[in-house]
């Protein structure tokens, strides 16, 4: 079943006329002639979770929103995609620009916001011209701008692009960064309900879930809450890459098995050449890996499901998270130091430094790995790896150092005899990967 991605293979979807040829803005419509409060409600009946990474229920953040009489509310839609693995937002945006419209004015009304914004990744700078066009065709038809549809309600929507920092993907520092500041996470309370942007209450969403306002309204939240299984309801887009046959965007009814997904036709279509699987981080570069042994089976042996509960089961010793849906596969040849040094750079290079522990801590993370894969460990580093992220995962003010400890702490838990071979094989450690076969290192040498 397809709710987001049901038009998105019609030719000219991007344009208002053949958006709303196939139904756009109906949402709207039906919206409009409900209360702001009914429309809350059918959200917290669909049980839509936050699609971004942490999974909040929706409908529950909606109704923390404060609303103090005469004090103008936003919604800040985080389009702010950045993490590794993942890019499905920038699908949506880029192919189906006014569904994502759609669902801002529909929860823009809802939540009273009559100023709205949509804070872009600065590298998506091609997609800014997409979105804007979107907006100004919505307003020369009336769907944005004074009195939508004779209601009485205001709303404009505004695009600002962002600079390329990772760290503003965290609403707080979102919010500083719309501000015109550092990008600079908040300490919490206050929350952005309470105090957000312009210390105004504020509320930020990621693009897939103001999308899936859409569908909800559309269907009716009971409708939609069947759609799934638990309180995992609704569907989800998977961004799968890595040693599959298929990568791309996928719409998941999160009752599929993770084998069923990465072995089926129908998605990833299996690992090319027939190799084996090694394992997969399923929900973006800051959720734990998961070894195969461990991922098509739950630890009470239970088959795991593409969805927010069976991917967690087991807690962090033997499962992962759902997180954004960046579905990445590794087949037996992939090195898993090399590739944790890799997302170790990465975040030791987008810590904001504002907080200690993640801007020394990252660091040493990142030049610890560094030796291992190059062949200049030694024994002692892995505990010492493992202690830094502990001493980093929950003492910081924002998720970046919890993202860059979970990595590290799964890839030691499920292959340290890896990380062990690094160190008894130094010599060889550039030259081949841990596994079954040897690979030639694709690292330039000298041409002596």
């Amino acid at each position: 079943m397809k709710l987001l991605l049901e038009n998105a293979h019609i030719e000219g979807i991007r344009n208002y006329d053949i958006y709303r040829k196939y139904g756009g803005y109906r949402a709207v419509e039906k919206a409009l002639k409900l209360t702001p409060d009914e429309v809350v409600e059918e959200v917290k009946k669909s049980g839509l979770r936050g699609r971004g990474g942490a999974g909040f229920p929706t409908g529950m953040k909606w109704s923390f929103l404060a609303k103090p009489e005469g004090v103008p509310r936003h919604l800040v839609c985080n389009a702010d995609e950045s993490e590794p693995g993942t890019f499905k937002d920038r699908y949506l945006m880029e192919f189906l620009p006014h569904l994502l419209i759609e669902g801002l004015i529909v929860s823009s009304y809802a939540l009273g916001s009559n100023l709205t914004f949509i804070y872009i990744r600065g590298e998506y700078a091609w997609i800014v011209d997409i979105l804007e066009q979107a907006i100004a065709e919505a307003k020369s038809k009336g769907w944005l701008g004074k009195n939508i549809l004779g209601t009485g309600f205001d709303c404009e929507i505004f695009v600002q692009r962002g600079a390329g920092a990772y760290i503003c993907g965290e609403e707080t520092a979102l919010i500083e960064s719309l501000e015109g500041k550092r990008g600079n996470p908040r300490i919490k309370p206050p929350f952005p309900a309470v105090q957000g942007l312009w210390m105004r209450p504020t509320v930020v969403n990621n693009v897939e879930t103001i999308a899936a306002v859409v569908p909800i309204i559309n269907l009716s939240g009971e409708e939609y809450a069947k759609i799934g299984v638990g309180r995992s309801t609704g569907t989800k887009l998977i961004s799968a890459c890595g040693n599959i046959n298929k990568p791309g965007i996928y719409e998941i009814t999160m009752t599929e098995s993770v084998e069923e997904f990465i072995y089926s036709d129908e998605y990833c279509g299996g690992i090319p050449k027939g190799k084996r699987l090694k394992a997969c981080i399923p929900g973006g570069s800051s959720v734990p890996i998961v070894p195969a042994n461990l991922l098509f089976k739950t630890a009470k042996g239970e088959t795991r499901y593409m969805n927010y509960e069976s991917l967690s089961d087991g807690g962090f010793a033997t499962g992962t998270m759902m997180g954004s849906g960046g579905f990445i596969v590794f087949d037996e040849d992939q090195c898993i130091v090399r590739h944790t040094w890799t997302l170790a750079r990465f975040y030791a290079h987008e810590s904001c430094g504002q907080c200690s522990p993640c801007r020394e801590g990252t660091g040493w993370m990142y030049r610890i790995l560094k030796n291992l894969e190059h062949g200049k460990g030694k024994m002692s580093d892995i505990d010492l790896l493992w202690d830094v992220q502990r001493k980093i995962e929950g003492n910081t003010i924002c998720p970046l150092g919890d993202a860059a400890a979970w990595p590290v702490a799964a890839a030691i838990r499920h292959f340290r005899d890896e990380f062990e071979w690094h160190i008894t094989h130094a010599d060889e450690a550039q030259k081949r990967n841990f596994g079954l076969a040897h690979y030639a290192d694709p690292r330039p040498v000298s041409a002596s």
